[in-house]
Formats: C-alpha cells, sequence, structure tokens
C-alpha cells in the first residue's frame, strides 16, 4: 500500500491504552496501536504523536478542585503515557522519543519544535506529552497546536466511534454520519469533533482532520492508505 501522506499527527485518548480495563495500561491495546503505527512508519510516513491522560486522571471529574491545579495532573499523566508509548514503540524496533511541553528532563525530552522536525525528518516517531504546557487547553489544542508546529498535512483523531455524527450515537439511534465536513461547519453546528479552540486553529492553519475509530488500530493504516473511513473534516 502507497501512503497518501508524509507527515501525520495522531492523535489518541488515554483510555485507548487502557483497553478493557478502563484505567491504567493495557499490553495488548499498547502493543496494537504500536503495531499499526510502526507499520505506518515502515511505509515512510513521518508520524506525530499527541496522547491523551484520561486513563489515569479525567479533570473534569474531579469535583471542587480548583481548575488549574486538576489541568496540572492531567498534564502529568499525558507524560506517563508518552513515556509508556515510546517504550512500546522502542520494544517494537521503533525510535521514538518522547517529548514534554513541562519541563522533567529526566523523564523525557523538552519540547522543542526544531528538535521534533529534526527527529521527524530522520525517520522517528515524536510524542507530545505534557498537552500545551499551560492548563485551560485540552490535548485536542495541543494536537492542533503541535500539527501547525510540525507542518502536519492531516490530523487522525482516533476515537471510539467511526466518524462524526450530528449527535451521539450511542444514545441516539437515528443518528445520522457525516461522511465529510468543512472546519466552518464544524464550528457552525457545534459539532464535537474538537474544542473550539482546537478547531478554529485548525481552520486558521488550514489543517484537515480524519475521525475515525480505532477499535482496531489497522484503521491508522488504513486512513494513511487514503481509503474511505470515518469522517474527513476539510478546509
Amino acid at each position: 500500500m502507497q501512503p497518501v501522506y508524509k507527515r501525520i499527527l495522531l492523535k489518541i485518548s488515554g483510555e485507548v491504552l487502557a483497553g478493557e480495563k478502563g484505567t491504567g495500561f493495557d499490553s495488548a491495546s499498547l502493543n496494537s496501536i504500536c503495531t499499526a503505527i510502526r507499520d505506518v512508519q515502515a511505509m515512510g510516513v513521518e508520524v506525530g504523536l499527541v496522547v491523551g491522560g484520561g486513563n489515569f486522571w479525567r479533570g473534569r471529574s474531579s469535583e471542587n478542585m480548583d481548575r488549574a491545579r486538576a489541568d496540572h495532573i492531567g498534564m502529568l499523566a499525558t507524560v506517563m503515557n508518552a513515556v509508556m508509548l515510546e517504550e512500546t514503540l522502542r520494544n517494537l524496533g521503533v525510535k521514538a522519543t518522547a517529548q514534554s511541553a513541562i519541563p522533567m528532563n529526566t523523564v523525557a525530552e523538552p519540547f522543542s519544535q526544531r528538535e521534533a522536525l529534526r527527529r521527524l525528518s530522520e525517520g522517528e516517531v515524536v510524542i507530545f506529552g505534557g498537552g500545551t504546557g499551560s492548563p485551560f487547553f485540552s490535548t485536542d489544542t495541543c494536537a492542533a497546536i503541535r500539527a501547525a508546529e510540525i507542518g502536519a498535512e492531516i490530523i487522525f483523531k482516533a476515537t471510539n466511534v467511526d466518524g462524526v455524527y450530528d449527535k451521539d450515537p450511542n444514545k441516539f439511534p437515528d443518528a445520522v454520519k457525516y461522511d465529510e465536513l468543512t472546519m466552518d461547519e464544524v464550528l457552525e453546528k457545534n459539532l464535537k469533533v474538537m474544542d473550539s479552540a482546537a478547531a478554529s486553529l485548525c481552520r486558521d492553519s488550514r489543517i484537515s482532520i480524519l475521525v475515525f475509530n480505532l477499535r482496531d488500530p489497522q484503521n491508522i493504516v488504513r486512513a494513511v492508505s487514503g481509503e474511505t473511513i470515518g469522517t474527513t473534516v476539510k478546509n
């Protein structure tokens, strides 16, 4: 299979690393996701990766805790996930580097756009942990920022649903799936592709988004190959 993209930004949630357990790490899930990333890299595609932290912490469910402190804990959770993904990829023979927006030099390399670009061009997978480094911004916003910084052609947002719907398909059996949208439509219809800050940044940076299901991690390979899956949000 021939790839249709040269450089992508893959955004995955922390929950997918937990598998059926719901929390922590599930080795089978980690290996299947990282194997798909290895397959994509073997096709000559450069991969940047942003990961959430929901397998350890959900800041929005932290009740009366200060929002900034709750977000700090969530950012630390994403660094743990970045380090685990780095280690799993390396065990599969893939060169990978975890970078953190929060300085912790003994754990992960500090985020550097220049260094990330160098590593990507040399065939490494670069995993961006620590979110944006600031509270009040989601990992979706981080994905949009990092995609712009590394010059990614598209953001692959791998989720637990097979695309974008007009309403929650898990609650409404008559939900309608979109095959293709524009970024303006996403913002006007308030569709939950990404939060509004991330969607606006993608629109302004002219970065497309592909939303698809990660239950089968090989969907990453199919998406890179240009197969029709999920929902494409175009600029």
